[in-house]
């Protein structure tokens, strides 16, 4: 992976492995010199002191959540001032709000975020931008966008970082940050470096 990477951080920072694209967040968050630790059972969570939540299914993995004993566990440490990041399907179940979401889909509600879910259109619909991301240095970011999700509302202390069509696709609240994109596909270390930054 490339990308202008100012250092390493340790720390062990989980990966919530139940589906979608575990080993590419691992790969890069140990590139970055980080333990990263495969999240699948409650007992894996507590020796972590963050945790990535990756791109997927959103309702396979809120289902799986529950299936595994985790979405109380996560829930608590969330609340509790755990870092996390959320990537695609990440970023829907951070959120608070999902708009177009089952009735009985469940969503940790960690930043003030209304997401809409594929909101960029089907697979097919699949693209590639370079996005500028507030502070973030070294150029453009190559973001992959996968049956995307938006978001159509953002929180007073929600900070937008980038946007894309006028839709927040990366936004930061306190030890949280979600993007719409897929950065573990990108070839570029840098977001998960600035994530790492607050961790």
């Amino acid at each position: 992976m490339t990308g202008a990477v100012r250092g390493t951080v340790g720390g062990k920072i989980g990966v919530l492995a139940l589906q979608g694209d575990v080993r590419e967040h691992v790969q890069a968050l140990a590139e970055l010199g980080a333990h990263a630790v495969e999240v699948r059972v409650p007992e894996d969570l507590t020796a972590v002191d963050a945790l990535v939540l990756p791109g997927g299914e959103s309702t396979t993995i809120a289902k799986l959540l529950d299936f595994s004993g985790l979405f109380g566990p996560v829930a608590e440490r969330l609340d509790a001032g755990m870092p996390a990041l959320g990537t695609c399907a990440g970023m829907i179940l951070l959120a608070s709000e999902v708009l177009d979401g089952r009735p009985d889909q469940r969503s940790f509600g960690a930043i003030e975020l209304a997401v809409r879910r594929n909101a960029f259109g089907s697979q097919v619909d699949s693209f590639e931008v370079d996005l500028d991301i507030a502070g973030m240095a070294g150029g453009t970011y190559p973001a992959v966008f996968i049956r995307a999700p938006y978001v159509e509302r953002v929180g007073d202390d929600v900070e937008v970082l980038a946007e894309v069509d006028g839709h927040p696709v990366l936004c930061r609240s306190g030890p949280i940050m979600v993007a719409s994109f897929h950065p573990e596909l990108a070839g570029d270390l840098r977001l998960h470096q600035l994530f790492m930054e607050g961790v």
